[in-house]
This record gives structure tokens, C-alpha cells and sequence, in this order.
């Protein structure tokens, strides 16, 4: 057997040599291999031999000869969102739950960047990718992303969606239109009549959905949203800020306002409040997603509750072991928060 110099390293050859078989069959025997099997006996003389020697095997080999490593790929918009950041650190625990490892990647709110971080994800041989947030609806999943999607599925990878539709994914989605309907009603209850819905941008597909539910909730409630109620910015705290600014400019007539999601509700919040508006007195406020950072706010904010947990085990579940072709969708179920902002109108 050929000599290591002191107090390196082990290496793969030093173990073959060692059990007495082919540097291939000790390969196979510890890194795994999609195409051969090591008999037990054998596989368990290289073991042996591997754990004389101290010999630690490398990941990376271990994961082209087999395919596949133990990470699973999550990809966000934007992690200073704390809706994204909420289901990333819930995608976290669920893969530790699974004894996987997360690998954690953003497109910095670029969704044309989607199909690039994909085919990254392809490189490093995750076992599955799980793509989280909505898209721009002008900007359907565009060729090369469906390309990168199908690179990688060839090779034996998952794909999964929290929130955004491509072709041929298995997706994890957010009743938005029960939340929309929990809270009209909730609404109605307390006698609010004239809404402003602070609706996000006009393309994107999440926002879309959102505020098309909720004019269609309000309208089964009795409750009209006048055009002119309907304003759209960014989804964000400032987009927020931006449409309230817009709404005062106007001088609407409203006693409520609905943010599409709690980002938005607090910057329009701030915004009201800065321009002399009582909240919730003159102006009573809604979001939706019921992010962690709401329980430091004052008022505190009536929202719809998502289960970030929830999503993200389901999302893991349908990568790891769901069908892969599309058909399995889910839908996550959401509860109405009452609190603070929705106060019982007077008369």
C-alpha cells in the first residue's frame, strides 16, 4: 500500500487501497451512484476500511456521483420583505426537520432573474428548488425559465411554487379569496361603508389578485368600490406611503383603508397619520399577511393571517416527495386577526 505523508489527509485511493478494490468501487461504495450498486458485503469492507483510515468523504463528490445533494433551493424576491423573510426562515426549520440543508438565493425583485438563479441552483445539484413570491403578469415565465425549470427536472430535480403559477409545477398557494371575503365581512359587521383599497401594482400578479378579491367580497357585502378608490403602487411600505399621499391629494371620502399586504397598511398608516389624519378614528386601516413585526404596532393592525409554516412544510413536502407533474397544488388556508384599527363605527 503506497505511503501518505504524516498528518495528511486520507484520500478516496488511500481507502481502495486499503479494502483492496478499484478506486471506482470504493467511489460507489461510499459517494453513492446513480447507475451502480455496491454489493453489501463489499460496501461495508470499504466502510470499514474508511473509518480505519479516518477517511472523511467530500460532499461535492458524493453529490455528482449520486446526483443530488442533501440542500434544497429556496429562491426570494426580496428578503428585506418580511413576509419572504418569514417563509425563508420557516423553509429553514422545515428542511432541518428533514435533515436538509437550505440554500437561500434572491433575485433582488428582478423575476427576469428567475431562470439565472435557477440554472445556479441546476450547478450545485440541489435535490429541489422551491420558488417563492408572484410575478409580473406582463412577464409570463418566460422561455428561458421554463428551459431552466425543464434542465433541471431532467436531472431528477423538484420544482415547487409558493405563490406563482408555472407550467407543469406542483404549487403551495394562499386562499386569497376566503381572506378577501372574511374580511369584507368583518367590515360590513362593523359599519364601514366606503373603502379605499391601496391595491399594489397593477401588474403583478399577487396584487392583482388580492384586490380583484376584495372588490368582489366588498360587492357581495353590499359594499361598492368606487373607481376612483382604487389606487396602485408599489408593494411596499413606501408604495404604501405613496398611494395614501396620492388618496389625501385627492381629498377621497373613505373610512377605511385595505392595504394588499401589512407593508403596505404601515407606510400608508404613517402617512396618514403625518397629515394630520386620527387613525383609526377618521381612518381606520387593513393588510394582509399578519407579519411578525405587527405586534409592535399601535394601532394594532386587523390583517388576514397566512401560515408561513405552513407553507413552507407543504412546499417541502410537495418538492420532496409530491407528484412533480403539476397536479399538485395546494391551497393554504387563512384566518381573519381583528384588532385595533377596525374599530366599531359610531351611528
Amino acid at each position: 500500500m503506497g505511503r501518505r505523508t504524516p498528518g495528511s489527509a486520507p484520500t478516496l485511493s488511500d481507502v481502495a487501497q486499503h479494502a483492496g478494490v478499484s478506486l471506482a468501487t470504493a467511489s460507489r461504495a461510499i459517494n453513492g451512484s446513480q447507475t451502480r450498486v455496491v454489493g453489501e458485503e463489499l460496501r461495508e469492507r470499504v466502510l470499514a476500511s474508511a473509518r480505519a483510515l479516518g477517511y472523511a468523504p467530500d460532499a461535492n463528490a458524493q453529490a455528482m456521483a449520486r446526483g443530488t445533494t442533501r440542500a434544497v433551493g429556496v429562491i426570494v424576491h426580496d428578503l428585506t420583505d418580511p413576509y419572504f423573510a418569514a417563509v425563508a426562515d420557516a423553509m429553514s426549520r422545515a428542511a432541518t426537520e428533514r435533515d436538509l440543508f437550505l440554500t437561500l438565493a434572491t433575485t433582488g425583485n428582478h423575476v427576469e432573474h428567475l431562470a439565472e438563479v435557477v440554472a445556479q441552483l441546476d450547478t450545485l445539484r440541489v435535490r429541489a428548488i422551491v420558488l417563492v413570491g408572484g410575478r409580473w403578469k406582463a412577464n409570463q415565465p418566460t422561455a428561458d425559465l421554463l428551459s431552466a425549470v425543464d434542465r433541471y427536472v431532467s436531472r431528477g430535480g423538484r420544482v415547487v411554487t409558493i405563490g406563482m403559477e408555472v407550467p407543469g409545477v406542483d404549487s403551495v398557494n394562499v386562499d386569497s379569496e376566503d381572506g378577501a371575503r372574511q374580511l369584507a365581512r368583518h367590515l360590513h359587521r362593523l359599519g364601514y361603508r366606503s373603502p379605499l383599497i391601496l391595491s399594489g401594482p397593477e401588474l403583478h400578479s399577487t396584487a392583482v389578485t388580492r384586490s380583484a378579491a376584495f372588490v368582489r367580497a366588498l360587492a357581495d357585502e353590499g359594499i361598492a368600490v368606487h373607481p376612483d378608490h382604487l389606487i396602485s403602487s408599489d408593494f411596499t411600505r413606501t408604495g404604501g406611503a405613496i398611494a395614501m399621499r396620492m388618496a389625501l391629494e385627492a381629498g377621497v371620502d373613505v373610512d377605511v383603508a385595505i392595504a394588499m399586504n401589512d407593508v403596505m397598511a404601515l407606510g400608508a398608516m404613517a402617512e396618514a397619520r403625518a397629515n394630520g389624519v386620527a387613525v383609526p378614528q377618521e381612518l381606520a386601516f387593513t393588510g394582509f399577511g399578519d407579519i411578525p413585526s405587527l405586534q409592535d404596532v399601535i394601532p394594532s393592525l386587523t390583517t388576514v393571517h397566512i401560515p408561513s409554516s405552513s407553507l413552507a412544510t407543504l412546499a417541502l413536502n410537495l418538492a420532496l416527495d409530491g407528484p412533480g407533474d403539476g397536479t399538485g397544488d395546494v391551497t393554504v388556508p387563512v384566518m381573519l386577526v381583528a384588532r385595533d384599527s377596525t374599530p366599531e363605527r359610531a351611528g
